[in-house]
This record gives C-alpha cells, sequence and structure tokens, in this order.
C-alpha cells in the first residue's frame, strides 16, 4: 500500500454521516480531501504559488466547481461529448465557495491560490453543493497555505414545519426555506437562498440552526488538521511597506478626506474626483522620480485612509457620502410599457441605479433544457441580467456573461420565481426577463427585482403579489455601528457587510448575505433585518405608483397560448405518421404546437397571436379526437368515388361509406353529375359497425322523400 489514509467521520443532527478523508488522492497537491455522504463523493485540492507575482496587490484566489457526468453514469450531450466550460449551475456554487473563502485569508498574502472541486460521484438523491464549501475548506485546513478557517456550508431546508441540515432532494420539493448558510466556528460570514415569504425571525433562526451544524463539521477539519500533525503554515512576504510614508499620508490628508466626504455630494462622479483631487495634489509633491517609485504606495494608504475617514464620518456624525441618514432610501421612479414592442417592460431607477427590464413570453417549445450531471429537466423561467461597461461611466472589453452577472441574475430569479403562478392555465408561458444596467452606484441586482416585478405585471402576468428588493449595509468599529438602507457602491465597497433581502408584503422571497466583520451578533442582524423590511415596504410604495396589479391582458401582440387535454390514444392522430397532421396544421395557420404525454392524457398547446388561427386549430384537434355518434348529421367532403359509393370524410381522419343507394331515393346507376371528390356535403351516421369501426353513411335521409304516385 503506497498511501496513508486519515478520515474523520462526523454526524449530521439527523443521524447520517459525513467522512472527510486524505492522503488517497491528489497527494502532489498542497491539499486535498475526498469527502463523502451517502455515495456522493467529492474531490477537493487547493494549490498556492509560492510568491506573489510583481505588483500584485490583491489575493488572486480562483474556485472552480465541477460535475463530472461520470458521477450519475451519463454522457455528456453536445457535439463533443465531454465537459466543456462550467454551467450557471456550477459557476453560482463557485461563487457560494468563494464568498465563504475569500475573507479568511491574510490580507497581505497575494499568491495565486487555485481551488478545485469535483464531483466524482453523485447520490441522485443528495444535493453536492452543500457539501461543496466544507470540502474545499477542509483541503485548506490540512495544507500549509495561511487561512484564518476552517468555514463550512450548509443548506437549511424548512420542511412542514421543521428545520433539516442538508435536506434530500425529494424533502426540499415541500421546503418553504432554502438557505446555504457559511460560517466559522464562532461567525456568520455568508448567507444565500430563497423563502416563501417568510418573516424576518424565521429567516433568522434558521441561519442560527444551520450555524450549529456548521460548528460540527468546522471542529471535524481541525480533528483532521491534528491527526497530520498541524503541518505548520508557510512563510511568506508578499508586501513591501514605507511606514513613514504610510503616517505622512494619514497626518496630512486624512482631515481633508473627511472635509470632502461632509460635503455629501449625491453625484458618484463629481464625488470620485473631489477625493482624486486630494490624492493627485499630494504626489505633485514628490519629483517624476518619486512619483515612479512611490505612486503604488501613495495609491494604498490613501485608500486606507479614505476608507478610515468616510467610516468614522458615517459612525460619528451620522450622515452618509450622499447626506442620507441611515434607513433613508434614495429617491424612486419607475415606468412601465416603456418599450411598445416588447411584451413588458419597465424601467425602475434608484438614485444612481437604473434598470430596463423587458419580459418576453414564449410557448413550451422556448422552455430552458437543461443538461447537467445532477440537475435534468426543463426551465420555463428565465432571467438573465446584463451589467455593460457604461452603466458605471468605464471602458471595458465586453467578454460574455461574467460570475457576477450570472449570480445577481440567479438572485433576482429566485426572488420573482416565487410570485409566478405555476398552474398551466393561469399562466401557460415561458418567462424570460432581461434586465439591462443602464446606471450603476449599488445594489442593481435589486433594482432587477423591482423592474422585473413591474414588467412582469405590465405584461398581464398574474403574479401573486409585487416584489421589491433592498440592499443593506453595515459600519462597525466593534463598539458603534450604522446600519445603512440602500447602499452606495462605496458603502458596499468601504463596509463591513453588503445584505441583500427581497420580498412582498407578506414576507421575504430570497435574500444573499455576505459579511466581512467578525463576530456580528444576531441582534444587529435581525435590526438590519427589520430596516429592510421597513425599506422594501416603502419601496413596494413607491413602485404602487406605476402599476399596482397585473394588466387584465396580454399586450394585443403578445402570443395567446390555449392549453387542451386528449385521450392519450388520440396523440398519435394529431402528430399524424412522421408528424405529417401537426406539421400542415402549424403551416396553414402559422400557429405553434407542442404535444406531451402526461400521465393517461395527451397535453397540447397551441400559440399564436391571432384567435382565429387558434380557434381553427382547435376546431382540427377537435374533429381528430372526436368519436362519430350515431344518429348525428355531419357536414362532409367527398374523398371519393367508387362504382358502389362514395368516401366521405365526416371528421378529420374519419372517412364513412355512402353506399350508392343512400345517395337519393331514387334508383342509380353511378355518381356522374350527381358527386365528385372534393364536393362539400351533409350526411348522417346510421351505423358504426362495432367489430370493423367501419361508418355507414346516408345523404338520402336528409332529402324530403318523394310521393309516389296516388299520395296526397
Amino acid at each position: 500500500m503506497s498511501y496513508t489514509l486519515n478520515s474523520k467521520t462526523f454526524s449530521l443532527p439527523d443521524g447520517r454521516t459525513v467522512t472527510i478523508e486524505t492522503g488517497k488522492l491528489a497527494k502532489q497537491a498542497d491539499g486535498s480531501v475526498v469527502v463523502k455522504m451517502g455515495d456522493t463523493m467529492l474531490l477537493a485540492t487547493v494549490v498556492s504559488n509560492k510568491d506573489a507575482k510583481e505588483g500584485m496587490d490583491y489575493l488572486p484566489l480562483s474556485v472552480d466547481y465541477q460535475e463530472k457526468y461520470a458521477a450519475v453514469g451519463r454522457f455528456p450531450g453536445g457535439f463533443f461529448k465531454r465537459e466543456a466550460r462550467l454551467s450557471d449551475y456550477e459557476i453560482l456554487i463557485s461563487r457560494l465557495i468563494d464568498r465563504a473563502l475569500r475573507p479568511l485569508f491574510p490580507d497581505d498574502y497575494h499568491a495565486e491560490i487555485q481551488v478545485l472541486v469535483t464531483l466524482i460521484s453523485a447520490d441522485k438523491n443528495i444535493l453536492p453543493d452543500c457539501l461543496a464549501g466544507l470540502a474545499a475548506s477542509a483541503a485548506i485546513t490540512i495544507s500549509d497555505i495561511p487561512f484564518n478557517g476552517p468555514i463550512s456550508e450548509c443548506r437549511v431546508g424548512r420542511i412542514n414545519g421543521k428545520l433539516v441540515i442538508n435536506p434530500t432532494i425529494a424533502e426540499m420539493a415541500t421546503a418553504d426555506i432554502d438557505l446555504i448558510v457559511a460560517a466559522t466556528m464562532d461567525n456568520i460570514l455568508m448567507v444565500e437562498g430563497e423563502m416563501s415569504e417568510v418573516s424576518e425571525k424565521e429567516m433568522l433562526e434558521a441561519i442560527q440552526y444551520g450555524h450549529e451544524a456548521i460548528k460540527v463539521q468546522c471542529q471535524a477539519q481541525l480533528d483532521l488538521a491534528q491527526m497530520l500533525g498541524n503541518k505548520p503554515k508557510r512563510e511568506y512576504n508578499h508586501e513591501t511597506n514605507d511606514l513613514e510614508l504610510k503616517e505622512r499620508i494619514k497626518t496630512e490628508l486624512y482631515d481633508k478626506v473627511y472635509e470632502v466626504a461632509k460635503t455629501c455630494n449625491p453625484d458618484k462622479h463629481a464625488r470620485h474626483e473631489a477625493f482624486q483631487a486630494i490624492r493627485d495634489t499630494f504626489l505633485e509633491t514628490f519629483t517624476e522620480e518619486e512619483k515612479a517609485e512611490k505612486a503604488g504606495f501613495v495609491k494604498k494608504y490613501y485608500h486606507d485612509v479614505e476608507k478610515e475617514a468616510i467610516r468614522r464620518m458615517i459612525l460619528d456624525e451620522g450622515v452618509r457620502l450622499d447626506g442620507r441618514k441611515g434607513n433613508e432610501i434614495r429617491a424612486i421612479w419607475s415606468e412601465v410599457d416603456y418599450l411598445p414592442s416588447a411584451h413588458g417592460s419597465a424601467v425602475f431607477t434608484r438614485g444612481e441605479t437604473q434598470s430596463l427590464t423587458t419580459v418576453t413570453l414564449g410557448s413550451k417549445l422556448d422552455e430552458q433544457m437543461i443538461d447537467g450531471a445532477m440537475i435534468e429537466g426543463y426551465n420555463k423561467f428565465l432571467l438573465h441580467y446584463n451589467f455593460p461597461p457604461f452603466s458605471t461611466g468605464e471602458v471595458k472589453q465586453m467578454r460574455g456573461v461574467g460570475r457576477r452577472e450570472v449570480g445577481h441574475g440567479n438572485l433576482a430569479m429566485r426572488s420573482l420565481k416565487k410570485v409566478i403562478p405555476t398552474d398551466g392555465q393561469i399562466n401557460p408561458y415561458t418567462i424570460r426577463v432581461v434586465s439591462d444596467i443602464l446606471e450603476s452606484n449599488g445594489s442593481s441586482s435589486m433594482a432587477t427585482v423591482c423592474a422585473g416585478s413591474l414588467a412582469l405585471m405590465d405584461a398581464g402576468i398574474k403574479i401573486s403579489s409585487p416584489v421589491s428588493g433592498i440592499a443593506m449595509g453595515l459600519i462597525t468599529d466593534g463598539k458603534k455601528f450604522a446600519v445603512l438602507s440602500d447602499i452606495l457602491g462605496d458603502e458596499d465597497h468601504l463596509g463591513d457587510m453588503d445584505f441583500k433581502v427581497t420580498g412582498t408584503t407578506k414576507g421575504i422571497c430570497a435574500c444573499q448575505m455576505d459579511l466581512k466583520v467578525e463576530g456580528l451578533p444576531f441582534e444587529i442582524m435581525l435590526q438590519a433585518l427589520e430596516q429592510a423590511r421597513a425599506g422594501r415596504l416603502h419601496i413596494l410604495g413607491e413602485m404602487n405608483k406605476t402599476l399596482t396589479a397585473p394588466r387584465e391582458d396580454y399586450k394585443p401582440f403578445a402570443p395567446r397560448i390555449i392549453k387542451i387535454t386528449i385521450p392519450r390514444e388520440f396523440i398519435g392522430a394529431v402528430i399524424g405518421p412522421g408528424g405529417k397532421v401537426i406539421q400542415e396544421m402549424q403551416r396553414e395557420t402559422g400557429t405553434t404546437i407542442s404535444i406531451e404525454e402526461v400521465g393517461d392524457q395527451g397535453v397540447i398547446e397551441i400559440a399564436s397571436n391571432d384567435k382565429a388561427s387558434i380557434d381553427k386549430v382547435l376546431a382540427k384537434i377537435n374533429g381528430i379526437v372526436a368519436i362519430p355518434e350515431e344518429g348525428k348529421v355531419y357536414d362532409g367532403v367527398v374523398k371519393s368515388i367508387m362504382p358502389f359509393g362514395a368516401f366521405v370524410e365526416i371528421l378529420p381522419g374519419k372517412d364513412g361509406l355512402l353506399h350508392i343507394s343512400e345517395v337519393d331515393w331514387k334508383r342509380l346507376e353511378n355518381l356522374d353529375g350527381i358527386l365528385k371528390a372534393g364536393d362539400k356535403i351533409q350526411v348522417k351516421l346510421i351505423e358504426v359497425d362495432r367489430k370493423t369501426n367501419k361508418l355507414k353513411l346516408s345523404r338520402k335521409v336528409l332529402i324530403p322523400r318523394p310521393e309516389h304516385p296516388g299520395q296526397k
């Protein structure tokens, strides 16, 4: 045996066990572990360079989570049949891990770090995302990379009123709380999830419950590290400093920065220019040679002074950079039906943040197919968030959707999904919401929620309640603290918390929280939630000035969708050989028709902008599925002429024999000059042969019988 295996097992509150083991796989990484729960196995590795790149003044951390299709015994889709770029789902899990780990690396550590978490075996009833943070942290904890962890993550679900740690996929189907909580032994670091309009107190209880479970998971990592001898952390020196210059900048510039901050200029760009002017004026006191040598130090130390001065002003004077009080919301205006050709549209502006959001309604054929290793199926509600560089007055390369855009879009999607009807009769549409951020100064994802809610109502989607969102911030020095409603971009950057909360008047729909400070009491978190609720209701009130409820009808040019059900045995007849019948209906009417088998029925969806076209398709389908009734009169079409009579189509695909003796009361030798193919005639179904299902028709019974000679 060429390896030494070390493992640590702990139990979840319900008795299920999780094992962390190391020493068997990926031994050349700085740290590697395999986390097992049931048949689910995650391999996590971490590698960090020994030295930082020249000029690097931040932490170059990359985190990737990937699910191998072999883990569930499946082939990847697509032409190449191999794992390609990360899916949105994998990106979202990568972000959850990254956001929990990043704050715990030392501020002065600048060597590149790569964390890879891979699903290598999967139990189809266990969600692996709740184990990914644990795996990543364990790999770092047993390595020599400096890290102020460990951390762990868990999912908290509430099923039938009971909180459960890492519930199964089947259990989550009925959960009204779904939270991922990340924490150290002592402090909450991150929370993200969705809820079915729950209260602030209920959400906080779920977070606390998750933290208790995380403490056990963190201790398991410490125990595993101890088994390995508590490998000493590597020594490093990734920064050079000029302490004399640092002190000089603080002494000379702190008061000037404080005075600019106190002007409370609401214009972001003007405020930035004023702060930058202080730094540039200071740099002018140096020679060109000194500038080249010290510009980097000046930038770094000035940023620290700016951060300290602004934070002190907020804490000591209760005034924010744009002059607002802590619980004050920026000015709001909104408009709906802004784009005349969109199925629904809205502009939502709060301060210097603006979203232009559209809604597009589609049919079942527009559903998004999801072909992941763990998650398969179709998605009827899509929300895409775009953040072009002009929204912040910058020039940047447009290189496709970034991870931040995926994350912000997902938060808004989870918020609005909670109020969209799931009943196909109330909402038959596939819906795509697109938020384009046109201006940004903080909280653009929350502007997306507000604009999306208005746009859905403008499109006529019968959402159960309007939804708004607000981003909360925090400034604290350990003694004083200030909770800030509707934070600016600067307050997010310089503050200690970014806490986004969305919801209706009834309760919370989704949240995303990142903490940058240790030891935040739950009392402060509850105050932030209560303040967020007041802000959320205020924003809803402003939105109600524009639109209070969904429109009664869809836009005239929006597709109309009708759903009908037919007996399962008629599905083939509606589709036709090789799709001939359904394709012909679509070609003749310009409609879009889809059909699927659900239980013992076929569900047909007909979409078109033209009601007459839908009615034509309905008539055709109703004819196909109709059962011929003896004694009923039908409008038929002569399909062919035979020596013994004519075959007449009385329903789509259903022909009957009109014998020559049943054409007229008088005797006919043939049908020349009387009937021809294509003629439309009325006939009566006089008999259905129960053995052969052949139909016998009569025309003469609908014609008055002539009187015989002698009759009166």
